[in-house]
């Protein structure tokens, strides 16, 4: 039976934490995104956000996104500058050729941070993949 269970594995599928300017407060924020870098579109996602250590854990966050198109990107959420000092986790589900996909991103503490910023695919800005 359980050589019957098909658990399909999530590929182009990514979130990146971007260093990007905030025209409204005037101030450089870190915002979530989630990458899709699929040949097709990604339906009915939802992200599911939380920071936590061994002492301290945030609320957790449900964000229901919907369709992403193929090669496109949707904003998560914007990470205050005192929750980078947690490990930051981002479950991702979604569907796509019929089937329900998901996957776990973890952004260890303390490596959102200037010094390690690279380039991001789709977005055209510099930000942080998960290690």
């Amino acid at each position: 039976m359980k050589k019957d269970i098909e658990i399909p594995i999530a590929k182009d599928v990514h979130v990146a934490i971007v260093r990007e300017w905030n025209e409204e407060f005037l101030s450089k924020d870190w915002n979530a995104y989630i990458l899709n870098n699929r040949a097709d579109a990604i339906e009915m996602t939802i992200v599911v956000s939380k920071g936590y250590d061994d002492e301290r854990k945030t609320s957790t966050m449900r964000h229901g996104l919907g369709l992403i198109s193929a090669k496109s990107f949707a904003k998560i959420e914007v990470l205050q500058e005192d929750i980078l000092a947690l490990d930051n986790e981002f479950f991702v589900t979604f569907f796509a050729e019929g089937k329900l996909f998901e996957k776990r991103f973890v952004f260890p503490k303390n490596t959102i941070n200037e010094r390690d910023l690279q380039p991001i695919p789709l977005i055209d800005l510099e930000g942080i993949l998960p290690r």
